[in-house]
């Protein structure tokens, strides 16, 4: 009996270091479960097949050479409204020879441009500029679309840092981009995708008769149903574009006529040239 407070010590005792060590280990677990910062990427793609993958968020700086056209894709899925930032260095303004223009394009998988709804999409440096700066907001990305639209849908997007209007001489010099992509989540259906009002009027619904039942006519029916004599009425009102263009169609048949009896009924003479009789031969013989 002496050993059950014993045991009863040993157990408590166990219970509360294995609490301790749970304590102590809580957070070291959250700490090693939450994601850490992602990786930066370093390589861009020169077409579309060999684009680099980025994901949102992810930091991208990269070196290359002015005049080369670097690709990167993202995923975008529907309700996103993705932005892309993009920051270019420059050489030393020593070494250039006047202003270069970059763009930023995005196209989607379809190899289709996707218009920016905000940013500056091309941007001019100057000679002396030491950077530029493009921005470009994508519009929301729509879980369906017709077929002959252009909307943005879910899949893949590729980015194309590329440069134009530059000087030649400039062409190969180093430059570093630093570029970011972020998505902001939404509702995956269109802007006021709410009908205030039905796009076609309401259709009163029938009824079905029994067999041999003789339908019964609307009043309303009845009330715009034209009479007989409205129609006839109507045919015959004055003045009427159909009056007009009865009258001028009878106008222009009888010059017609008048026309045509005088070509077929009064041909034009023309005058041939008169004969000289036969006068005497060279003996004076008749």
């Amino acid at each position: 009996m002496r050993a059950t407070p014993r045991l009863a010590g040993s157990l408590l005792a166990a219970s509360a270091a294995g609490g301790l060590l749970l304590l102590a280990a809580g957070p070291a677990a959250a700490g090693g479960g939450s994601p850490g910062p992602r990786p930066t990427v370093g390589t861009a793609g020169t077409s579309f097949l060999t684009a680099t993958v980025v994901e949102p968020g992810q930091p991208v700086r990269v070196s290359a050479s002015t005049g080369d056209h670097l690709y990167w894709s993202f995923a975008a899925s529907a309700g996103q409204t993705d932005r892309v930032t993009v920051t270019v260095t420059l050489p030393p303004a020593a070494s250039r020879h006047g202003a270069a223009t970059y763009t930023a394009d995005v196209f989607d998988g379809l190899r289709r441009r996707q218009a920016c709804t905000a940013g500056p999409q091309n941007a001019t440096a100057a000679a002396g500029a030491a950077s530029v700066r493009l921005r470009c907001t994508l519009r929301q990305i729509r879980a369906w679309a017709e077929p002959w639209s252009d909307d943005p849908l879910p899949g893949t997007y590729y980015l194309r840092l590329s440069a134009s209007s530059l000087p030649e001489q400039d062409l190969g010099q180093r430059i570093q981009a630093d570029v970011r992509i972020s998505a902001r989540n939404g509702d995956a259906q269109p802007a006021g995708a709410k009908l205030k009002s039905p796009l076609s009027p309401a259709v009163n619904p029938g009824a079905t008769l029994p067999p041999g039942a003789a339908p019964e006519a609307s009043p309303s029916a009845a009330s715009s149903a034209p009479k007989p004599s409205e129609r006839v009425k109507g045919w015959f009102s004055w003045p009427s574009s159909r009056w007009w263009w009865t009258l001028g169609g009878g106008v222009l048949a009888a010059v017609a006529a008048v026309g045509g009896y005088n070509l077929t009924r009064h041909p034009r003479h023309w005058s041939s040239p008169r004969r000289s009789p036969a006068g005497p031969g060279r003996n004076g013989q008749m």
